[in-house]
């Protein structure tokens, strides 16, 4: 009887945290555009074309993972699934979170949201309550999976907003530490010089997305946790 119960109320909570996800997007749509619809569904279409398996490792987010094409060389170990998408945002990755993540049922979920937001002139607050939502809709239609959010870098080209930037840092990481199964993974301070400025080695020419350099940074900031 109480398995009955607690699957029940599990279904009641992933039901009522969908309405309030659909809610929050139609509220938001007016004033914030869900992009990237058809670079979405060109993705999942080559990923099913290509084949996977569930219970593998999902990395996903904006352009920083969606370069990342490195990812199965990286770890050959692991069953990794590439979801970034454009130059994504929070409210974009929680509309997309079905196609993106869920269906895959992973046990693990990397995440690199935030920078465009920012960037874009949404408050850390604002970013953060979108973030929340996404971590209440993984963990409700998916309770048993880790959920790992890699820090903002510290990019040159944006680094006019690394105030903001570091601000949302430390209440993402705030956050990792407040939820079961949430953490945080910080490459902010890996990436500076020996300044504090943007180490420009680890960037491609327009400044803003990784080279072999930077990638070889976030690969040891996050072998550990795989």
């Amino acid at each position: 009887m109480k398995s009955i119960r607690n699957r029940y109320n599990r279904y009641a909570l992933i039901q009522f945290l969908f309405f309030c996800t659909i809610l929050i997007i139609g509220q938001t749509a007016n004033s914030q555009e869900i992009g990237f619809k058809e670079e979405v569904a060109g993705l999942v279409e080559k990923l099913d074309q290509q084949g996977w398996e569930k219970g593998g490792v999902v990395f996903t987010g904006s352009s920083s993972i969606r370069f990342w094409k490195t990812l199965a060389e990286d770890f050959p170990k692991t069953n990794t699934i590439n979801t970034g998408f454009g130059g994504s945002q929070a409210h974009e990755l929680l509309h997309y979170l079905e196609p993106l993540v869920i269906r895959y049922a992973p046990k693990k979920v990397f995440i690199y949201i935030g920078e465009n937001d920012i960037n874009a002139g949404k408050s850390v607050r604002q970013t953060m309550t979108e973030i929340s939502l996404i971590i209440d809709r993984l963990q409700a239609e998916l309770p048993d999976v880790e959920l790992y959010f890699i820090g903002t870098k510290p990019s040159p080209s944006r680094w006019e907003k690394s105030g903001q930037m570091q601000a949302f840092n430390a209440e993402l990481n705030t956050m990792a530490l407040s939820k079961d199964n949430v953490y945080y993974i910080s490459v902010w301070d890996k990436m500076l010089d020996k300044k504090g400025q943007p180490n420009e080695t680890l960037f491609v020419e327009d400044r803003l997305h990784l080279n072999e350099k930077g990638y070889k940074i976030w690969r040891k900031s996050v072998k550990g946790f795989l």
